[in-house]
């Protein structure tokens, strides 16, 4: 078993993306996050401004999905989605890649593309997420060095709506591949308290979970999404 760090709460963006989330589950998850500490509270943009609202006065982040699921988005409507979400309270956002640029082998537009979004974070942390189940090893890495080429801050896994979601073996290949010193994030089916400390002994600073409570108390989360 990986050792375990201090406060794994502070690991994990408390997370809920499915399309039918009401509003009163995303204060539910926003009261969860105040009490157990987690990082950030994740969700679609139409919820940042409730969840910024919820989280006044706490250490817990808005967090906002931009271009999700797909990555099939033009780049200026992904920096427009981001700086929206922004201005609505969010302090992070992740945005998905242009997933067939990169397997087209453009990764100059796969940069550019990640470049326009971070031109219109503002400050705010930028997590990148290269979609791993759809990708090559070799295109991970391309994906990786983009997103560290574009000035991202992270570079993540998963959606958690695609055909599968984060690996240990993922996380190493990413974190082998942009250094010590940026941030890597496994998302997609992370379920429990060894599923987490495995990601984070592979090289993960950041966990994506909708389990994020049965995690911190170590228990095995069932059913949801696989985010």
């Amino acid at each position: 078993m990986p050792a375990e760090p201090a406060n794994l709460a502070a690991f994990i963006d408390h997370t809920i993306l499915k399309p039918d989330a009401t509003r009163a589950e995303v204060a539910r998850l926003c009261a969860e996050a105040r009490e157990h500490g987690f990082k950030s509270v994740c969700v679609n943009a139409v919820h940042v401004a409730q969840v910024a609202k919820a989280l006044e006065g706490s250490d817990v982040l808005a967090c906002a999905v931009v271009g999700f699921p797909l990555g099939a988005t033009l780049p200026a409507i992904k920096a427009a989605e981001a700086a929206a979400a922004i201005a609505a309270g969010a302090g992070e956002i992740d945005m998905v890649i242009d997933i067939g640029a990169l397997k087209d082998g453009r990764t100059d537009a796969v940069q550019a593309d990640i470049a326009a979004v971070r031109m219109a974070c503002q400050g705010a942390v930028l997590k990148v997420i290269i979609e791993t189940c759809l990708l090559t090893d070799a295109e991970k890495r391309a994906a990786c060095l983009a997103a560290k080429a574009a000035g991202a801050d992270f570079v993540k896994t998963s959606t958690g709506f695609s055909k599968g979601g984060a690996t240990v073996e993922d996380i190493r290949l990413m974190r082998a591949t942009v250094g010590p010193e940026m941030g890597v994030k496994a998302s997609g089916g992370i379920r429990s308290r060894a599923d987490a400390l495995a990601m984070i002994e592979a090289g993960a600073t950041r966990i994506g979970a909708s389990a994020g409570i049965a995690i911190v108390q170590g228990e095995s989360g069932a059913g949801g999404s696989s985010y």
